[in-house]
C-alpha cells in the first residue's frame, strides 16, 4: 500500500512537469501565499484541494475541530510566521459539517486527553445552550454548533497578541469564518465581524 503513494508522487511530479518543465523551479524559489488555513485534520477537508489552490498559495495549519487555543504553541507560531514572514493577507478559518470532533464534544462521553482539546467546543455550546435545544433535529443542532465554533475561533484569533500586533502595524490582514459542506463540497461564509 505505501509504494502505492511512492507511485502516485511520482506519477503526479512527472504530470506537473509535462504541463510546466519549470513548476518545481518556481514552486521551490519562494513561498508568499496570500492565505493562511486553518482547518480541521479531518482527511476529507485538504484546504488546496477544496479551493482549487495549487501547491504553495495557501499555508495550511490543522488540528482537530479547527480550535484557536491561547496556549496552542503550533498554532500561534504559525500564526505568527505567517503573517509576520509570509506576509498573508487573509486568515481562514475552516470548520466543516459532519465534524467527529465537534459531534464528540458535544456527545457527553467520555473519549480521553481529546476532552482537554474539545473543552472549548463544549463551552460555545454552553454559551448558545438555548438556540442548540431550539433546534429539534440533532444533525442540525451539531451543524449549527459546527458554525458557533468556526464564529468562536475567529474571535479568539482576532484577540490573539499576533493580530493585535499586526492591526497596530497597519497590516491588512482580514480574518474569515467559512464552514465546509462534506455532503455538497462548497464552502460558505458565516460572515464573521
Amino acid at each position: 500500500m505505501l509504494s502505492d503513494l511512492f507511485r502516485n508522487n511520482r506519477a503526479w511530479a512527472a504530470s506537473r512537469l509535462s504541463e510546466d518543465a519549470h513548476y518545481f523551479d518556481r514552486l521551490s524559489a519562494i513561498q508568499r501565499p496570500e492565505y493562511l488555513w486553518i482547518g480541521c485534520s479531518d482527511s476529507r477537508v485538504p484546504a488546496n484541494v477544496i479551493t482549487g489552490l495549487e501547491p504553495g498559495e495557501v499555508f495550511v495549519h490543522r488540528n482537530v475541530a479547527n480550535l484557536v487555543h491561547p496556549s496552542d504553541l503550533n498554532l500561534l507560531s504559525v500564526l505568527e510566521y505567517a503573517i509576520e514572514t509570509l506576509e498573508v493577507r487573509h486568515v481562514i478559518v475552516c470548520g466543516h459539517y459532519g465534524c467527529g470532533g465537534i459531534r464528540a464534544a458535544a456527545d457527553g462521553e467520555r473519549h480521553g486527553v481529546i476532552d482537554h482539546w474539545l473543552q472549548p467546543v463544549r463551552e460555545v455550546a454552553e454559551e448558545n445552550a438555548a438556540e442548540l435545544t431550539g433546534l429539534e433535529d440533532g444533525e442540525a443542532r451539531l451543524d449549527r454548533l459546527c458554525e458557533l465554533s468556526v464564529r468562536a475561533q475567529v474571535n479568539r484569533l482576532a484577540r490573539t497578541p499576533t493580530m493585535i500586533s499586526a492591526r497596530k502595524a497597519g497590516r491588512k490582514v482580514n480574518i474569515h469564518g467559512w464552514i465546509y459542506g462534506l455532503r455538497d463540497g462548497l464552502l460558505s461564509d458565516l460572515r464573521c465581524k
